[in-house]
């Protein structure tokens, strides 16, 4: 039997006596795509990072113009995209958003190799970032319909980390085509490949039943107000999403600026950067991620709590490792440190989203990762690049190349407001998830 949706697709009904999640191969391959989808989103995000050093010399630009194009001209439309794409998502066929997004940040990524201009770049990421915009949210929501509550934040932390594995290669690869056959050639090369995701997605994946795992009829979807008005009477997900808001403001804003200051203080060529930070560092990053992810469902199950106190250990632990990475006087030992700071930088990503999910009903589930998702792109990654950028100019003149290290010491300290946010929604989280309304 199939269930008409409204866009005239259909979704698969499904017996609970049916193998689900993890144990289902279909809904292994599922998220499989659903990985790749999220790798390939984050090559095309972190080619601008690795190579902003020849980019910037070519377009004779200064770090608050290029903190500008790697951070705030992607994320605003990113993030104000998001919304309405999320409304369609919770309402239509969200393979099909999926898919079409792709194309287009696939398409846009090509074309900044072929840009001339700094204005011709603002105007390709910005597309990129619109994009984009049909990837996350939509991919949160169809991953919530395919795994059970019990394995959710290890199936959104595995989803996760195709971000990590996404820097990790475009890091590696941009920084090794960047090297020996310029910055052009890697957006060409990085590019092509999302076509070929996104035809995979349109033509694979099957719509899954909306609460296929939350009992009885789906819902007819809420208006946005009644979304926003049910997300809002919860306390604790206003505080996780500003808690996720401020570790990505200062992880992303200083990731961004990593291999600008392996240049600046350490004189690293950038294809030996684009190994550490891509393979070496991406390793460490998912293998957090997947731990942090799976730590939370098994502890989680005896007290929700636990999904928020995990990225507090977490921080905790990065927060030494990264400032010892970067105050180090020597490349070698320094970027060591680098490495188990990866590892708990990722801590708090599959808690935060398998609570948006679960404290969202079914037909608002895409709009609610949309606007944790909102709030972490449009004031964390669009404008963490864009403070270090201003930062190292503002201190440039006094500190020279030094000011980046600074910068960076600087970015760090939101880290700790944000363990703070998430301590204060656990308090709230177990009954917050308890309510029927």
């Amino acid at each position: 039997m199939t269930e008409p949706t409204p866009s005239g697709g259909t979704e698969a009904e499904t017996s609970p006596a049916e193998r689900v999640g993890f144990q289902d191969p279909y809904t292994r391959y599922v998220m499989g795509v659903l990985f790749l989808v999220y790798v390939i989103s984050y090559i095309d995000r972190q080619l601008m990072s690795v190579l902003l050093e020849p980019i910037k010399i070519e377009l004779h630009a200064t770090d608050t113009e290029m903190g500008i194009l790697t951070g705030v001209a992607f994320a605003i439309f990113y993030a104000i995209m998001g919304i309405p794409i999320a409304r369609l998502a919770d309402r239509s066929v969200r393979r099909s958003i999926i898919a079409a997004g792709v194309t287009v940040w696939s398409v846009m990524t090509v074309l900044t190799g072929f840009s001339r201009s700094y204005a011709q770049i603002l105007v390709a990421r910005i597309f990129v970032g619109v994009g984009e915009a049909a990837g996350g949210a939509p991919g949160h929501s169809l991953i919530s319909d395919y795994f059970p509550p019990s394995q959710r934040a290890t199936a959104l932390a595995l989803y996760s980390t195709g971000g990590t594995v996404g820097i990790m290669l475009g890091m590696w690869l941009g920084g090794y085509l960047g090297f020996h056959y310029g910055w052009r050639v890697a957006f060409f090369a990085l590019g092509i490949p999302g076509l070929l995701v996104a035809l995979l997605v349109r033509l694979t994946v099957r719509e899954p039943v909306r609460g296929r795992f939350d009992g009885g009829t789906p819902p007819e979807p809420a208006s946005t107000r009644e979304v926003f008005a049910h997300l809002w009477s919860r306390p604790s997900y206003r505080w996780l999403t500003l808690a996720a808001t401020l570790h990505v403001f200062a992880g992303f804003g200083a990731s961004n600026w990593y291999a600008s200051f392996l240049i600046r203080i350490h004189g690293m060529p950038l294809n030996e950067i684009g190994l550490w930070l891509g393979p070496i560092h991406g390793a460490f990053a998912t293998a957090g991620a997947l731990v942090f992810g799976r730590l939370a469902d098994r502890l989680g199950t005896r007290d929700a709590r636990w999904y928020m106190w995990l990225p507090v250990i977490g921080t905790l632990c990065a927060m030494p490792l990264t400032y010892a990475f970067v105050l180090w006087p020597s490349l070698f030992p320094g970027i060591y440190f680098s490495l188990p700071a990866a590892f708990f930088g990722n801590c708090y990503t599959g808690a935060t989203f398998a609570m948006a999910q679960a404290l969202a009903k079914p037909r608002m589930r895409t709009l609610s990762a949309a606007t944790v998702l909102f709030s972490m792109n449009l004031l964390g990654m669009g404008l963490g690049p864009f403070v270090i950028g201003f930062m190292n100019d503002t201190l440039g003149p006094r500190f020279g190349t030094e000011a980046i290290r600074y910068s960076l010491l600087i970015i760090g300290l939101p880290h700790l407001v944000a363990a703070v946010m998430n301590l204060r929604a656990a308090r709230t989280l177990r009954a917050d998830l308890a309510r029927e309304d």
